[in-house]
């Protein structure tokens, strides 16, 4: 009896070990930093004006949702690519705020957002699970780094799934072109940041809160972006970008009801 209790004991450690669709979430400290990237910064765009934010603490999940998450609560999975481990991708914005809401649900906490129809407010007193507003987002992914990416001046193939591309030339002088894996890879592929988050460069984009427009460059608190506009702000990069588009400053616009397989979520709490 002793022997086979210490075999279901381990059975279960080393199952909760690989069980990444549970998607545990990882506290995150409030403070303050440098939003945006310096005029240098390869790759740059005119829409990251440096500026500081504060943000207050919160939660956020340690990975994108996965496939098996989305389906548990949604009931369907929208994702080109498939498997229970790879992130949902598919999934317009509207779907996304829905899955926040009904996970809120499930889990007996207040709603995040009322939807009515195309109209989403966010009630910020809720408990349940919403989507990271974009300086939570970049706040979170640099994990107190001030470079390019949060594993420094540059990122590699070993440490992100993007559209990395190779040239070699063999004796003959025959050029060979590699390029990236061109779709996504199971969560937590590659090490996490300072901070215990998986995958906040490439894999999938990720969808925020915020509608996309120029940023208030004073300093601010809790920043939730413009009041309007007619695209929601994308981070992170995707498979589907090349180097630069992952760093932690550069920023995104996606349409509201268009699902792409290179653009997921992931999730925050209060």
């Amino acid at each position: 009896m002793k022997k086979l209790a210490i075999f279901l004991i381990l059975v279960c450690f080393i199952a909760s070990g690989i069980n990444a669709q549970q998607n545990d979430m990882v506290r995150i400290n409030g403070g303050t930093f440098t939003m945006g990237s310096p005029a240098n910064e390869a790759g740059r765009r005119d829409d990251e004006v440096q500026h500081r934010v504060t943000v207050s603490p919160f939660s956020m999940s340690m990975y994108p949702v996965t496939q098996r998450e989305y389906r548990e609560i949604m009931g369907e999975n929208p994702s080109w690519f498939r498997g229970n481990n790879l992130p949902v991708e598919g999934v317009t914005w509207y779907e996304a705020v829905e899955y926040c809401n009904r996970r809120s649900h499930k889990e007996g906490l207040t709603l995040a957002y009322r939807i009515d129809g195309e109209y989403v407010t966010w009630n910020r007193g809720a408990a349940g699970y919403r989507l990271p507003t974009e300086a939570e987002w970049e706040y979170a992914c640099r994990a107190g780094t001030t470079t390019a990416y949060n594993t420094g001046n540059n990122i590699t193939k070993a440490q992100a799934n993007f559209d990395w591309q190779e040239e070699t030339i063999n004796e003959f002088g025959i050029v060979t072109r590699l390029k990236g894996a061109e779709k996504t890879t199971p969560v937590g592929s590659f090490a996490p940041n300072a901070w215990g988050l998986y995958d906040m460069h490439g894999n999938v984009l990720e969808r925020c809160w915020d509608w996309y427009g120029p940023y208030e460059t004073g300093a601010q608190t809790n920043p939730t972006g413009v009041v309007d506009g007619n695209d929601r702000v994308v981070r992170g990069g995707s498979w589907y970008n090349f180097r630069q588009g992952l760093r932690s400053a550069s920023r995104g616009r996606e349409d509201l009801s268009i699902g792409r397989d290179y653009i997921g979520f992931r999730v925050v709490r209060p």
